[in-house]
């Protein structure tokens, strides 16, 4: 992913800002889990982008990958709609604890804009549902210059979306959250619908840090610039989403990305060792080439 990236990572302050006053009040209506439910995982399993993850000689990569990941960002789904026999293999392919977070198709959210949608995501969500227990949270990407204007849009998706199927949308546009009387409806809108507002952290674009919770998930696209920076970030989120538990919050879905995708196993790994060690969870870290895991075990 290059959404966001800058040529000197290190010059930027990338420190994550302070919450949203809002999170806090929304998290305190939940916290029923001792320990959140935890799913890490990369935005790929093909290993073209995941350079030296996958061990000269093995067979099949996503059955690889679930091995080594309980989750993934399915980005397929974005450029394909595919049929229940692709997405059952896929499926038997991975253990029972992994599940598939899926990108809403592009024909929906970037061809059409979100107008006149529904037949399209009818069909979208047929064809999703064959992930059956292995289905996570669906996310949908709207365009970056997709703005409030259209606002009547996304609640009319988000009203047409079936109740009970976990969804997150990703907004672009900075005036999504630097108009409060925006803002505040849009946040409505999703804590009344159970929609999560999906948080994105890449260098370049430190204007869609929002901080605001909707509801008692933490769904974060985190994107590496491939430089030191990567790892201090990362601590930063573990801080983060120690306190955001501590106020109640029940489940993290964090996935992994890199301006260069060739580290992403590494940085996961890394931060799964982290969030063990301050969240007393027990998410296996994926296996990595040599003994670099051990780096991460203090």
């Amino acid at each position: 992913m290059k959404f966001g990236s800058v040529d000197n990572p290190g010059d930027q302050n990338l420190a994550l800002p302070e919450d949203h006053p809002k999170t806090k009040e929304v998290l305190s209506a939940y916290g029923d889990l001792d320990t959140p439910n935890v799913f890490v995982g990369c935005a790929k399993w093909n290993k073209k982008d995941l350079k030296n993850f996958y061990p000269k000689g093995v067979g099949d990569e996503l059955e690889y990958y679930g091995k080594n990941f309980n989750s993934v960002e399915l980005n397929a789904t974005f450029y394909n709609t595919f049929d229940k026999d692709q997405i059952a293999t896929w499926r038997n392919k991975v253990p029972d604890n992994f599940k598939f977070f899926p990108k809403v198709n592009r024909y929906i959210s970037h061809l059409k804009w979100l107008n006149g949608i529904e037949e399209a995501t009818d069909n979208y969500y047929d064809s999703i549902l064959h992930f059956k227990e292995k289905l996570g949270t669906t996310f949908l990407q709207l365009r970056g210059n997709f703005k409030p204007k259209y606002f009547d849009r996304v609640a009319n998706f988000v009203e047409h979306w079936p109740q009970g199927v976990p969804l997150a949308i990703e907004f672009r546009h900075p005036d999504w959250f630097a108009d409060s009387g925006v803002a505040d409806e849009l946040y409505q809108l999703l804590e009344e619908n159970n929609v999560t507002n999906l948080i994105t952290d890449t260098a370049g674009r430190r204007d869609l840090l929002h901080m605001r919770l909707t509801n008692n998930e933490a769904f974060i696209r985190y994107v590496g610039a491939n430089h030191e920076t990567d790892f201090s970030r990362l601590d930063e989120w573990v801080e983060r989403l120690t306190t955001w538990t501590d106020q109640g919050l029940d489940n993290i879905h964090f996935f992994v990305h890199q301006n260069k995708e060739r580290k992403s196993p590494e940085l996961s790994a890394y931060f799964i060792s982290k969030l063990n060690d301050a969240l007393d969870t027990d998410l296996e870290p994926p296996r990595l080439p040599g003994d670099q895991n051990n780096l991460f075990k203090k």
